[in-house]
């Protein structure tokens, strides 16, 4: 990825291009990389900005979906940030709907793809053996459609991420907080419009969750993509950004 990430006062972030903000968070094994198709497709019209979320640097008390929220908060109130599209996959997606219910005056709109807050698999109901590559390389095919979309370079991310005792603690730390804040009762109160954008073959977070998002949330508009898992942004990029700019093309055409 040949984007410069930048550092300052605590943050490391990307910011590409010029325009309406478009703010993405990546999930709990989640990386900047797995952005960049969509920063390619959408930066000659956006400003588009993604956070490193301080997943492995919190204090292990404060570990949670909650605390990374407010570091989001902190983050767009840094860059003087309004009217934002908020876009987040998995955990990031979760941080997102926290993010929206505690501060809906700085969202335009919000975008979930294979978000937690209903319901996750995570690690296909078992957590990985650490010292045993082919079981993480097992898993985090399970992520995908396509097992040829677990390259080597992600799966080695994984192996040296999960065989870091302080990370894999966060990483547990920071499941039990996705798994215990379940956000049914609380999506009614999320007005703004919410596009649900799913892999059919998600295995994760599963299409009967996006199908619950999409009744529980009063402005929901899903969309299907097939032959895909968890993170389409990376696995189906083409039909993941010509979904996302149909939302938001919609969402403009409302207004």
């Amino acid at each position: 990825m040949n984007y410069v990430l930048r550092e300052e006062n605590g943050f490391r972030y990307i910011e590409e291009g010029e325009g309406e903000t478009l703010l993405l968070l990546h999930g709990l094994m989640g990386a900047l990389s797995n952005w960049e198709k969509v920063i390619e497709a959408f930066s000659p019209n956006y400003r588009v900005l993604i956070p490193m979320l301080p997943i492995y640097d919190l204090p292990l008390l404060t570990t949670g979906v909650k605390t990374l929220s407010k570091f989001v908060h902190k983050f767009i109130k840094y860059k003087k940030l309004t009217n934002i599209t908020l876009l987040g996959n998995s955990l990031g997606g979760h941080v997102a709907l926290i993010y929206c219910l505690a501060h809906p005056e700085n969202i335009k709109t919000l975008i979930l793809t294979g978000s937690s807050g209903l319901y996750e698999n995570a690690f296909g109901g078992s957590f990985p053996r650490r010292e045993s590559y082919d079981f993480v390389k097992e898993k985090v095919e399970y992520t995908f459609y396509d097992p040829a979309t677990a390259t080597k370079e992600l799966v080695d991310e994984v192996f040296q991420t999960i065989n870091d005792r302080n990370r894999v603690i966060r990483i547990l730390a920071m499941a039990k907080s996705a798994i215990r804040h379940n956000m049914g009762k609380e999506l009614h109160k999320i007005t703004i419009p919410v596009g649900l954008i799913w892999g059919k073959n998600d295995k994760i977070t599963p299409p009967e969750v996006a199908v619950e998002f999409n009744q529980l949330l009063p402005d929901a508009s899903l969309y299907w993509i097939d032959h895909c898992g968890h993170a389409p942004m990376m696995e189906q990029p083409e039909q993941f950004n010509l979904l996302l700019r149909e939302f938001l093309e919609k969402v403009t055409l409302k207004v």
